[in-house]
């Protein structure tokens, strides 16, 4: 059983023309053996984005890949030239399958939007090896992650998308001043709160925005929001670690 607390002042940062991201990981040239992964989680980046700006065509293999736009929107258009748009309190997921090529460009206004990247199981899904191509799916929350509501299931069993990582799921939690929530029970939890803030708790000292509780093999675990808070939470039932993503 162990809880680890992951400042998002701890994070590497990575500034480019437009663009801010903060990397949870090892990613490119960010090197930190004891930050590799969080089991299937190879990869958890906090983008910011300028107006029209963000990550042109590029391709993509071997993962499922999940966008929540926190603020703003963002445009993703796929190799064929197909566009969606994800704006706030919305969830993307693409399988990458064998290989993908796509862009994610903000949209009129600055966007920030949080990216994980899971390594899939082979036999996750039946189709995830036979499929002729990637898939991208789309899932609004914004009204029913709600103050009062607890968490809302986003990705995984119950929720509108699905991943092929047997076990993981991501719940998504709005949560009022003074509210509390109990984190799930799983093998690993990664709750990262995208706003506001978390009072002291056995946990830890005050959790601000950015910052991440990485629980392996705890249970009733409970974190309570100072001010108005949103969380993003991911927890999966099987604690294989994955192995160091490959940079785009």
């Amino acid at each position: 059983m162990s809880a680890e607390i992951r400042r998002g002042s701890d994070r590497f940062t990575e500034r480019t023309q437009g663009r801010l991201t903060r990397h949870a990981f090892s990613f490119g040239p960010h090197y930190d053996p004891e930050r590799l992964a969080f089991g299937p989680m190879v990869c958890h980046d906090d983008h910011l984005l300028g107006p029209g700006t963000g990550f042109e065509d590029h391709p993509h293999e071997g993962l499922e890949i999940v966008s929540w736009v926190v603020s703003g929107s963002l445009v993703h258009t796929d190799g064929t030239g197909a566009s969606t748009t994800l704006r706030t309190g919305e969830c993307g997921v693409l399988s990458t399958g064998a290989g993908v090529r796509h862009s994610e460009v903000a949209g009129a206004e600055p966007t920030r939007f949080i990216q994980v990247w899971l390594t899939p199981d082979p036999d996750a899904d039946p189709d995830a090896e036979t499929s002729p191509g990637p898939r991208h799916a789309t899932a609004s929350l914004d009204a029913l992650a709600v103050p009062g509501a607890g968490p809302v299931r986003a990705v995984g069993e119950g929720g509108p998308l699905s991943v092929a990582v047997r076990g993981a799921a991501l719940d998504v939690a709005r949560l009022g001043a003074g509210e509390t929530l109990t984190l799930p029970d799983a093998a690993k939890v990664h709750a990262f709160v995208t706003t506001g803030g978390l009072v002291r708790s056995s946990l830890a000292e005050p959790v601000a925005a950015g910052d991440a509780f990485c629980l392996s093999d705890t249970s009733g675990a409970v974190v309570t929001a100072a001010v108005p808070t949103e969380i993003l939470i991911w927890s999966f039932t099987e604690s294989t670690e994955s192995t160091e993503p490959t940079a785009p």
